[in-house]
């Protein structure tokens, strides 16, 4: 399946809209306590940045060969040129993102040891709602991006750029170029995300989503249907340790299935739905079952988590990781 399907990633184009950051992490030593306050003093080794949020979905896809529009909004401040600095290190144009001079850049600084232990995290970021003006200029690049594009991703970190606005737009921007819409939801209102092909919640955005508990592959079923009753949407709750649950709305049973975890050890979760909703992407922009495209995106998931901080991946260790699984 995966011999079969990953070479197929090449080309497609991947339409990302959403909440990019910066991911800023200040790394050193620690080998003692400060006199002043029961915390560690950390003694400074150096620093990076890594792309976050939408932008890392939209350089998972382009690592995996696909094609990216990214749509996002900045402030005007040095964290945006960071990012624009971090895009092009990546390849990725920047001129999709808006500027909002009246918002700062969402940045989250991370301090760590060189063990990769978190020891704080400072997070710089305006979460209201973005300006009607703003969003009508994300609006008006999203009718575009989607003509030309195999897929649309909404990625929704709740700092402002998915407003209700942004998603009807998507929703008919690809309902008329005939692409699929994946949504990476946050927000506990499931109906805001109806007219969406695919949603990604966590299983904890699933319970705050639907009110009930998951515990089990029973719960996670009838989590699933009652998303697909209020937004019409396939569903799939990534479930960290438990892997995934697919309920694919399509098929005329509309039955779920439970994809056991494939990590072997978790270093970090950050960014893993990011790579799992570009996975996804490109697969269903590809022409694959969702089930199909789930199960690779499930084996992205146990590669990246493996990883420190946002993680991409290659075509070439998904197609080797997926080979290695037993089918």
């Amino acid at each position: 399946m995966a011999d079969a399907l990953i070479p197929k990633f090449a080309g497609r184009r991947i339409a990302v809209v959403g909440d990019v950051m910066l991911d800023h992490f200040i790394v050193g030593h620690v080998d003692r306590i400060s006199p002043e306050a029961p915390v560690p003093v950390v003694r400074f080794s150096r620093e990076e940045y890594r792309l976050g949020g939408a932008a890392n979905v939209a350089h998972n896809v382009t690592s995996l060969g696909g094609q990216v529009t990214l749509i996002g909004l900045t402030g005007a401040d040095p964290s945006a040129d960071q990012l624009r600095a971090e895009l092009s290190r990546a390849g990725l144009d920047a001129a999709g993102l808006v500027v909002d001079e009246t918002r700062a850049t969402t940045r989250k600084v991370r301090v760590v040891t060189t063990r990769n232990q978190q020891v704080a995290r400072v997070d710089y970021e305006t979460d209201g709602p973005a300006s009607d003006s703003a969003i009508q200029r994300l609006i008006d690049q999203i009718d575009r991006a989607a003509r030309a594009s195999d897929a649309l991703v909404l990625s929704d970190y709740n700092k402002g750029v998915i407003a209700p606005a942004v998603i009807d737009a998507a929703a008919r921007a690809a309902s008329t170029a005939g692409i699929p819409l994946l949504v990476d939801p946050k927000t506990p209102q499931a109906e805001r995300y109806r007219g969406a092909t695919l949603i990604t919640p966590n299983h904890h955005e699933a319970e705050l989503m639907t009110q009930m508990p998951i515990r089990s592959v029973e719960d996670a079923t009838r989590a699933a249907r009652s998303l697909h009753h209020r937004t019409g949407s396939s569903v799939i709750i990534t479930w960290g340790e438990h892997g995934m649950f697919v309920f694919d709305g399509t098929a005329p049973e509309a039955v779920g299935s439970s994809l056991p975890a494939a990590a072997r050890e978790v270093a970090d979760v950050t960014g893993a739905g990011d790579t799992v909703i570009a996975v996804l992407a490109l697969g269903l922009a590809a022409g694959a079952e969702l089930l199909d495209a789930a199960r690779l995106a499930n084996v992205a998931a146990g590669i990246v988590v493996g990883r420190f901080g946002p993680a991409i991946i290659t075509a070439a260790e998904l197609t080797h990781a997926a080979n290695q699984r037993p089918q």
